[in-house]
C-alpha cells in the first residue's frame, strides 16, 4: 500500500560486507514505508530476515554510485548520508526537506570518502549510554526510516490484535535473492566483482556467499 504523503523514501546498499544484514534493512524498509531498496555494485543479496518482506518492496540495480545518483536527483530526491560527521544533525530534529534516500555506511568502516561526497547532508542519531561506540546498520537504518516517516507524515498501517495487517504477496515475478539480469549485466558484475576485490572493498568470505546466494537464487524457481 502505498502513502499518502508527497514524499518518498528510498535505501541505497553500497559496500555492505555482511550481506545477510540486506534482508533484515528490507524488513524495515517495508515497515517503515520505503519506496525502493537501490542496490549499488552487486545485485545478488542474502534474503535471510526479511521474513517475506522482499515480496513488498520494490528494488532497483545500477552498477555505480554516479548512476545511482542521477536517478535520484531526477526524482527530486536529498542523498542523507547515515554518519557522524561535523555538520551532521540529529535525526531526531528531523532536518529534511523532500523525499530522501538513505546511504547508510559500512559496518565497520563506515561511509567512504567517495560515498559522503554525493550526500546532500547528514544525520547522527544521538546515543545515551556509554557501552557502544555506534549500531549494527540494520537498527541505524531502522531508527532512521522511523523518523522520517514521521516527519513525510505516513500513514500508520492497520493494527488488528497485536500485530500489524499485512498485505497479500504480489505475484511473484523473480527470485527475490537478486534484481532482474540479462546476459550483459552478468557479465559486467563479474567484471566488477573482480575489480572490487582488486580495491579489497569486499573479502572472500563475502565474495563466496555472494557467490551462494546468486545460486541459491538462480534455481529458487526450478
Amino acid at each position: 500500500m502505498e502513502n499518502s504523503s508527497k514524499y518518498s523514501s528510498f535505501v541505497v546498499v553500497h559496500n555492505i560486507a555482511k550481506r545477510h544484514n540486506v534482508g533484515t534493512l528490507a524488513r524495515s524498509a517495508t515497515a517503515f514505508g520505503v519506496s525502493e531498496m537501490i542496490l549499488v555494485g552487486r545485485r545478488d543479496f542474502n534474503s535471510f530476515g526479511s521474513h517475506g518482506s522482499t515480496s513488498h518492496l520494490r528494488f532497483r540495480h545500477f552498477y555505480s554510485l554516479p548512476d545511482a545518483t542521477e536517478y535520484l536527483k531526477e526524482k527530486d530526491c536529498d542523498i542523507c548520508g547515515v554518519e557522524i560527521t561535523e555538520t551532521a544533525s540529529a535525526v531526531n530534529e528531523h532536518p529534511f526537506r523532500r523525499s530522501t534516500a538513505f546511504l547508510l555506511g559500512n559496518e565497520g568502516s563506515g561511509l567512504s570518502a567517495k560515498e559522503c561526497e554525493i550526500c546532500d547532508f547528514f544525520v547522527y542519531i544521538p546515543q545515551y549510554g556509554c557501552g557502544t561506540a555506534s549500531l549494527n546498520v540494520t537498527v541505524a537504518a531502522s531508527i532512521v526510516l522511523h523518523h522520517f516517516g514521521v516527519w513525510a507524515g505516513f500513514s500508520e498501517r492497520t493494527r488488528e490484535g497485536s500485530k500489524f495487517v499485512v498485505a497479500e504477496r504480489p505475484v511473484k515475478q523473480i527470485g527475490r535473492k537478486f534484481c532482474t539480469e540479462t546476459e550483459e549485466s552478468i557479465t559486467e558484475e563479474r567484471k566488477l566483482k573482480k575489480e572490487n576485490a582488486l580495491n579489497g572493498f569486499f573479502d572472500a568470505s563475502s565474495e563466496a556467499e555472494s557467490q551462494t546466494d546468486l545460486l541459491d537464487a538462480l534455481f529458487a524457481d526450478t
